[in-house]
């Protein structure tokens, strides 16, 4: 009542002034002004009521969707709407390497080192052995031409075995890859050292890939990590194997694949109204609650702001969802622990009952101020 009586005063004022056109039309933008606040002030206590019932709600339109969150609703919006998608990739569970033209071969014959090339103390495995022309065979001593393209290790040793045993009684043969060079995969985009990288005898699983790459830098998305394969893109989440433990989304790598870890895309919620520092909130990299999102850019004006009324309009569609929080008891509070922000969300906090009263004597003194150097002039 404390800031009624000046205003109270001035009307005093005003009505023992002349009857002057000056004074007249002052007193009237006043008292204009008085009924336009005192009817903001008597129509609404500073909360907004949605209208839930079917009659608010025809009278706010189809495209609008009221939702007070409450215990028996807040399960539905405590997971974020973006859950881990499942690889679509096809890959076998088994990995078996076909030998390839560059590939280098070292096959041994027990016994027989005459039939080996011999390494030397300045030659390695690589360089003493046999390398898979682009025909897809190498020549090996006796036997001439071996065809290696295509066929796994044991297909190789079993055929130069058999070819031998012409010649040698009973042949040891052993052969290993020396050299990996037929098959690869290609890790590129936001990883730390995109590279090419061999396909070997021990299957390559597409988080080893990267991680062979240097890892994620700080800007990739590790949910759409695109595979290209056989003419097709395969999106990925590996974020899903990490964090969700879905296994199809660490695929094994073929011959070909190339692997390309995007830039992580804005995703981002608007927080407006009587919050601290309003601003927006990165959603990209975890699920982000209402109360965290608030909190996280000072909380709501102590003052200024109604905590009965903080609102989260999301669009859905064509329509629009305006979501209703009371946060003024501790079970509210709580209830906005669990409301999980989607992208494109703006919460809004309204303004307080006291605040509005006070912000509208504030722009009311003005023109009481004016009232009173009429009445002085009149006098």
């Amino acid at each position: 009542m404390a800031n009624v009586e000046p205003v109270q005063g001035r009307m005093a004022q005003v009505r023992r002034a002349p009857s002057s056109t000056a004074a007249i039309s002052a007193f009237g933008r006043f008292f204009a002004l008085l009924a336009f606040a005192a009817l903001l002030v008597g129509c609404s206590d500073g909360y907004v009521r949605f209208p839930t019932t079917p009659e608010g709600q025809q009278a706010l339109g189809d495209d609008v969707e009221v939702i007070i969150l409450d215990a028996s609703n807040i399960e539905s919006f405590s997971r974020p709407a973006r859950g881990h998608r499942a690889s679509s990739l096809p890959t076998g569970n088994q990995w078996s390497y076909l030998v390839g033209p560059g590939d280098v071969l070292s096959v041994i014959v027990f016994n027989h080192p005459e039939l080996t090339l011999p390494a030397g103390p300045q030659r390695s495995a690589e360089e003493s052995g046999f390398q898979v022309s682009s025909s897809g065979s190498f020549s090996y001593p006796f036997i001439g031409s071996v065809q290696a393209a295509g066929a796994q290790i044991e297909q190789i040793r079993g055929d130069i075995l058999q070819r031998l045993a012409t010649y040698i009684p009973d042949p040891q043969v052993e052969v290993r890859i020396a050299a990996y060079n037929s098959q690869a995969v290609v890790v590129s985009g936001e990883v730390r050292a995109p590279n090419r990288q061999p396909l070997t005898a021990i299957p390559l699983s597409l988080i080893e890939a990267i991680n062979a790459a240097g890892g994620f830098t700080a800007l990739a998305d590790p949910r759409t990590v695109a595979v290209q394969r056989d003419g097709r893109v395969y999106h990925v989440d590996v974020q899903g194997f990490l964090s969700g433990g879905l296994r199809q989304n660490n695929p094994v790598l073929r011959n070909g694949d190339v692997v390309s870890v995007p830039r992580l895309r804005s995703e981002e919620a608007y927080l407006l109204g009587e919050i601290a520092r309003p601003d927006v909130i990165d959603l990209s990299r975890e699920p982000i609650t209402l109360v965290q999102a608030v909190t996280r850019l000072g909380g709501m004006q102590q003052i200024r702001a109604d905590t009965r009324g903080v609102l989260v309009f999301r669009a859905n569609g064509a329509r629009t969802r305006v979501f209703q929080l009371d946060t003024s008891n501790p079970a509210g509070l709580l209830l906005g622990t669990r409301f999980v922000l989607e992208p494109g969300d703006v919460v809004y906090v309204l303004r307080s009952p006291l605040q509005r009263w006070n912000d509208t004597i504030v722009r009311l003194l003005p023109t009481v101020q004016a009232v009173g150097a009429v009445d002085s002039i009149g006098n």
